[in-house]
């Protein structure tokens, strides 16, 4: 028996049943029900026994599902029927063939992007693959000539000479093109694949004229890294070299999007490439450029940023009129970009009124170590779909240089095939295409467009390159990677390849490339545009005037307060449930209790003080965006923002949302539970935000300590985005936080890493203690004139504290109070007997109060911090001075001592000392854990801490 035939046989026991296999069983169904007579007998008699359908010849009408075919093939097979499947006794010699040549097709559509022609280094010899042998079923050279039908292909016959097919199919997917789509469970779009790709052969057909522009933007991106190489030499750039295709990648889509109707682009990449993708796809002036990297670029940002991070947003002509392209500002930290690009397109698809993204087109750009190494990456394709974050399908580059960061080994960079198959989680379709053949490169990314405009799903273009420098210019690669770099030592480039090619064609004359690069080379001299005229005075419809709050001071003015008679009026619009709704009888008494509250029958609690703040300001026009977790519910089950109808009959239907019900003419109100992400979630709320000054934003982790997942967005975005880049953004984040012996990671939201972080007025920080203050918070937060994040502290104790409500007056009176001073008129009065000042933030507050009632100390003042940052030295200042005769002030904290506020708020608190006061500490001592896990533990912790803060002072003592 030969190899093949063993191969064979060992394939018909075990292939194309199972798994990734289905598609054979799917393409073998697809063929029958074009044509029953274009399968094995064996294959036809068990179609027609399985569904009961006559077997008429040329009956192509009949749509069956598909799933029980396969399902029942795959119960045959582990009943130890599979050679029954595929081959019987019964069949004649051409029924075997036939099914033998819908095996190679299917083989070729599954796998043979394996053995494509994608590497532009040819460092590797082709795989070899049975599957892609005709051999390997059976088939022989006799064969060749014989005429199979093809009516399941597109390949523009019926049917074939098995030699033409066989060319046909290679033409197709083992060219310069490898594409994977076999994957994806829905039918059409699979066929749509197969459509689009066998019938145009994976070829181009590029006229003269598109030929001449492609090398002309190889040009470009050559030519500008060759520029700064000799004029910049030892700086980083990340340069693009040896992936110039990609420009022309970046041209192709700008160009067919204009033509498909979208009027925006959004841009996220890391640094390769990033200088190139500036000048000459968003036009920045080249001189620009060399003012930075010759340090004479101005400098009106209190920190900056380095060139190869910085943003850039302009408007370019296509065909199908002008396109507003944004290139978003990124830090070192690569794909962390993707899904703050991911939220800023969604904040311009519901600005435009565009909710299935038809306007608005995200791009997303890594390089190929990062796509497979970085976690956000999978978070943000798990975005992709869902109903709060999609944003009708992204489509992704990959600038596949073969070496990661040091390494080109495979087996050092990911544990999959390709470097792409994270994708195929959501079942992207990938394109692996060779960045040789800028031709192939420019068909695969108009594909991958149409795709995404006719499906709404994200699709990968993976620019197989390689990279000519190190990884910034100033490292030598050939270190760890010799054999590699001695090949690209001897690749001449992908413009000369082409450039070549063309010559030729006949399409360019012999001079003609190298006039190109004189050209271009003059433009860098002159440092004028590279690209089609930018459009500057090109108003765009929608875009956000950020004006109000540019160069801002920090404010506290604010009217937040609103008239009794508009409160009852949204509390009763609040709380009436329709009868057609039937809520949980926990949910009941939720709304009744408000129904109370909104009358003034019983004081205000936290839940319903944050859901007046909504309907307030959605009915006077302001946008809500809250997601997280468990946004609809809330985490402590505080919130009740969704409605579910106990009754419903759909598991889709049946829920109502109170605050979408608040006026006729309201603002949106969008209440989202989010997928179990903190990090892409988190930097897709943030890229919201950050296009959209109008909206209240609003991201609230399921506990405070969760946040530590999205440090990254956290620091390198939210903390430090317009110091950087000039970026303003007002969004809003709730932290539960509280010490009620839950344990360590339920506990703390980390207050002292927000707090290490703050400077230049760069967020807000503040642990609000009643309803009445989360009310005036968020409107606060919106209402005047400042965009910058805030950082709120939630409750969860305090959620159902009675101590912690408001009556309505506080309401319809007043604003926030950056500091809450003594609450006990009899201690204010007899401020003169007062020895000691006891300063706090946050739940700690009622445990101080309760002790104090308990020792009944009438000489303690007790004041509430209720902002921490910036710290409200004003407010604070005045309560010290009302209690003029204290000689003692004590920090208390719930928080280890090297955690929580203290450590920062001390030298604030100093500030504000009068002559002869000393500071003290009482709270928990230095730990490396946020919080103990034994309940025991904590309540003995609890106890200590605050009859310290009564008690004599210990331990550090700071003197004024």
């Amino acid at each position: 028996m030969s190899e093949s035939s063993s191969l064979y046989q060992q394939y018909q026991g075990n292939t194309y049943l199972f798994g990734n296999n289905a598609p054979y069983v799917e393409e073998m169904y697809e063929s029958y029900l074009a044509d029953p007579n274009s399968v094995s007998d064996s294959w036809r008699a068990y179609f027609d026994a399985l569904q009961n359908t006559p077997s008429v010849h040329g009956d192509a009408s009949r749509d069956i599902p598909h799933q029980p075919v396969i399902s029942a093939f795959a119960e045959r097979a582990r009943q130890g029927h599979t050679q029954i499947v595929v081959a019987s006794g019964a069949d004649t010699e051409l029924g075997r063939k036939r099914t033998a040549v819908q095996q190679l097709i299917a083989a070729y559509r599954n796998v043979g992007q394996r053995w494509a022609d994608l590497d532009p280094l040819k460092r590797t010899p082709r795989p070899h693959i049975p599957e892609l042998d005709p051999a390997f079923y059976g088939l022989t050279d006799a064969d060749m000539e014989t005429v199979f039908n093809t009516s399941n292909t597109f390949f523009g016959k019926e049917s074939m000479p098995l030699r033409e097919l066989l060319n046909a199919l290679r033409e197709t997917y083992t060219t310069t093109i490898g594409a994977e789509y076999m994957y994806i469970s829905d039918q059409a779009q699979k066929r749509w694949w197969q459509e689009k790709l066998e019938s145009a052969r994976t070829n181009p057909k590029l006229n003269a004229e598109e030929k001449i522009h492609v090398l002309e933007r190889l040009t470009a991106a050559e030519g500008l890294e060759r520029y700064l190489h000799t004029k910049y030499v030892g700086q980083k750039r990340f340069s693009l070299e040896g992936g110039e295709s990609f420009i022309v990648a970046m041209d192709a889509l700008v160009q067919s999007a204009g033509l498909s109707g979208v009027q925006e682009v959004v841009i996220g990449m890391a640094h390769r490439g990033r200088l190139n993708v500036l000048v000459n796809t968003l036009g920045k002036m080249p001189k620009d450029l060399f003012a930075e990297f010759e340090h004479t670029a101005p400098e009106d940002l209190p920190s900056g940023d380095v060139k190869y991070h910085q943003g850039f947003s302009s408007d370019v002509p296509t065909a199908g009129g002008p396109i507003h392209l944004t290139l978003a500002f990124n830090p070192s930290h690569l794909e962390i970009v993707n899904p703050v690009v991911e939220g800023s397109v969604r904040s311009r698809m519901d600005r435009r009124g565009d909710p299935k993204g038809r306007q608005v087109l995200p791009v997303l750009v890594h390089g190929d170590a990062a796509i497979a190494g970085q976690g956000v990456v999978q978070e943000t394709l798990a975005l992709s779909q869902t109903r709060g974050y999609s944003t009708g399908g992204t489509v992704h580059f990959v600038i596949n240089n073969q070496i990661g960061f040091t390494t080109s080994d495979p087996r050092d960079t990911r544990s999959t095939f390709y470097c792409t198959d994270v994708v195929k989680m959501i079942e992207a379709p990938v394109l692996h295409v060779n960045g040789d053949d800028p031709e192939a490169v420019v068909l695969a990314t108009n594909l991958a467009l149409e795709y995404r405009m006719e499906f709404g799903r994200d699709v990968v273009v993976d620019i197989v390159c390689f990279r000519k420098l190190g990884h910034n210019e100033q490292d030598t690669p050939a270190l760890t990677q010799p054999l590699m770099y001695r090949t690209i030592s001897k690749h001449p480039g992908t413009r000369k390849l082409y450039g070549d090619k063309l010559i030729a064609q006949g399409v360019l004359p012999p001079e003609g490339p190298d006039e190109m690069v004189k050209a271009y080379r003059v433009a860098m001299d002159e440092g004028r545009h590279t690209v089609d005229p930018v459009l500057t005075n090109f108003k765009r419809q929608y875009a956000v005037d950020w004006s109000p709050y540019l160069g801002r001071k920090w404010t506290d003015e604010a009217e937040t307060a609103i008239p009794l008679s508009e409160w009852k009026r949204l509390a009763e619009r609040l709380t009436t449930i329709p009868d057609t709704v039937t809520p949980h009888q926990l949910v009941k008494k939720v709304y009744a209790d408000r129904a109370a509250m909104g009358r003034g029958d019983i004081p205000v609690d936290w839940g319903m003080g944050e859901a007046m703040a909504f309907a307030s300001l959605v009915a006077s026009g302001y946008p809500i965006r809250l997601s997280g977790e468990d946004s609809g519910r809330g985490t402590f089950s505080h919130r009740h923002a969704v409605i579910h109808d106990q009754k419903r009959e759909n598991y889709f239907d049946g829920s109502y949302v109170p605050l979408q019900n608040i006026a006729d003419n309201q603002a949106p109100f969008v209440v989202i539970d989010s997928i179990l992400s903190e990090e892409a979630v988190l930097g897709f709320e943030y890229g919201y935000a950050s296009n959209d000054p109008h909206s209240l934003v609003i991201w609230e982790a399921q506990f405070g300590d969760f946040a530590n997942g999205a440090q990254v967005v956290i620091d390198q975005f939210i903390a430090s985005g317009e110091v950087k880049w000039g970026r303003l953004n007002g969004l809003t984040l709730m932290l539960p936080h509280g010490y009620e012996g839950q344990g360590p990671e339920h506990s703390s939201a980390r207050i002292e890493r927000f707090m290490q972080l703050s400077a230049d007025t760069n967020m807000q920080l503040v642990q609000p203690t009643t309803a009445s203050q989360i009310f005036h918070l968020l409107r606060r937060q919106i209402l005047r004139p400042l965009r910058i994040p805030l950082v709120i502290f939630t409750p969860k104790s305090l959620l159902r504290n009675k101590d912690a409500t408001s009556p309505i007056s506080d309401f319809t009176d007043g604003a926030f109070r950056n500091v809450i001073g003594e609450q006990d008129e009899a201690i204010v009065a007899n401020a003169a007997k007062v020895k000691r000042i006891i300063a706090c933030s946050g739940k700690v507050y009622f445990d101080l109060v309760k002790k104090r009632r308990e020792l009944e100390r009438d000489d303690v003042a007790i004041i509430r911090v209720e902002q921490l940052y910036p710290f409200p030295h004003k407010a604070f200042g005045a309560e010290v001075k009302r209690f003029s005769n204290a000689k003692d002030i004590v920090w208390c904290q719930d928080e280890p001592q090297n955690q929580g506020a203290w450590f920062f708020v001390q030298h604030y608190i100093h500030e504000n000392m009068l002559d002869g006061q000393k500071l003290g500490y009482a709270g928990r001592a230095p730990s490396a854990s946020p919080a103990v896990g034994y309940f025991h533990l904590h309540q003995e912790q609890q106890k200590n801490l605050v009859n310290a803060a009564f008690a004599k002072l210990k331990g550090f003592v700071l003197t004024k």
